[in-house]
């Protein structure tokens, strides 16, 4: 049956993410000085001003300068140098204090940081390299990008899109119906000017086989879009949790990520299932591949793994799933050794999405790779 999917995205300069990569930035910074750093950080970004709150527990004495060099330059790396948020002059306020002694007990051998249920999937669309993510939300992401990497003169961080995708009978994609585009940008363009900048990114960007040039563009639909970023808006770390995934694709267990080390499963695990998922699906083991996990805080084993394929694999469910088990260390010390995460990677994740996409640093995050041992499924 035919159906058509939308999957929405964020820049980096959205104030959601703004929070997220303060975030980020803080926790690698602690992982420089001390990879076993616990770090819970929460940041706030309104008008001019960030405020930072949060658990942090390290043998790393990290300086209330350094946190705020941090933020300054994050924010700077981001663009902003308006008159309302200057990553020069704004007001940081900084909360963060130690982690919870009970937690920090609870966790000390390697138990898992907190409760909760994840999710991992991968899909292959077929002629089409989306790196397994689903078309929809690995196109919506890539228009930021291209937006972004092309640096247009009067276009500020600020901007969100949006795409609805159109699936055939057999759920391969066929066509790109609609396109929505907002960006921030100065007052010296006008929104005649900014629809006719980033049409042509759009057309650029979306595979000639989706038809982009027959998609409705709807560019700037509000109008102007001068007071942007956190003066525009509130931003919070953590409410762009499904942005940060698979646009609307695969469930969420309601964990965010970023601002958290990696005994938080709500990271962690969320990053190993990704990475499961992904091989099992290049193996073509399956065409797409949810899976499942939950834990109980303080305990190392998890409680419970669900696999589904959809009907689209070649093994059954209950195969894959004890193939898994039997093959992979699912404890939060397994994951973090098999994926490196004690290394201060996270900031690149902040923005863009955490799945599908290439590190900055080295080219390649560990659960984006294709190195699960492929005589597990024979």
């Amino acid at each position: 049956m035919a159906y058509t999917f939308t999957s929405e995205a964020v820049s980096c300069g959205h104030p959601d993410k703004v929070c997220d990569q303060i975030s980020d930035a803080i926790l690698d910074l602690y992982l420089k000085a001390d990879p076993f750093a616990h770090t819970a950080v929460e940041t706030l970004a309104t008008t001019n001003r960030v405020i930072l709150a949060g658990e942090v527990l390290s043998k790393a004495e990290i300086s209330s300068s350094e946190i705020e060099n941090t933020v300054r330059k994050t924010v700077a790396d981001i663009g902003y140098e308006q008159e309302e948020f200057d990553w020069k002059t704004l007001k940081i306020e900084n909360f963060l204090h130690r982690q919870s002694a009970d937690i920090a007990e609870g966790i000390k051998d390697f138990g898992a940081g907190d409760q909760g249920i994840m999710f991992g999937y991968a899909k292959n669309e077929e002629g089409f390299d989306t790196q397994y993510m689903p078309m929809a939300a690995f196109l919506a992401n890539k228009l930021l990008q291209e937006l972004r990497l092309k640096q247009i003169s009067g276009l500020q961080p600020d901007a969100k899109s949006q795409v609805t995708l159109e699936y055939d009978d057999n759920n391969i994609p066929v066509r790109v119906r609609k396109v929505v585009l907002s960006t921030q940008h100065c007052r010296s363009l006008s929104v005649e000017d900014v629809r006719n900048i980033v049409r042509p990114v759009i057309i650029e960007t979306i595979p000639a086989e989706l038809e982009p040039q027959k998609a409705e563009l709807i560019i700037n639909p509000a109008g102007n879009f001068v007071i942007g970023g956190p003066d525009g808006d509130t931003g919070l770390t953590g409410r762009k949790i499904v942005v940060d995934t698979y646009g609307g694709y695969a469930p969420h267990g309601g964990g965010a990520f970023s601002g958290k080390d990696p005994s938080k499963v709500d990271r962690s695990a969320a990053y190993m299932l990704r990475w499961l998922a992904k091989n099992i699906v290049a193996q073509g083991v399956a065409k797409q591949c949810l899976l499942q996990i939950s834990y109980a805080i303080g305990k190392a084993e998890p409680l419970s793994l669900y696999v589904n394929c959809f009907g689209s694999s070649r093994l059954s469910e209950r195969k894959i799933s004890e193939i898994i088990r039997n093959n992979v260390d699912l404890t939060p010390k397994g994951i973090i050794e098999r994926l490196g995460l004690r290394k201060p990677i996270y900031l690149p994740t902040a923005a863009y999405g955490h799945f599908g996409r290439k590190s900055e640093i080295n080219g390649c995050f560990s659960w984006e790779k294709l190195d699960l041992a492929k005589d597990l499924f024979l």
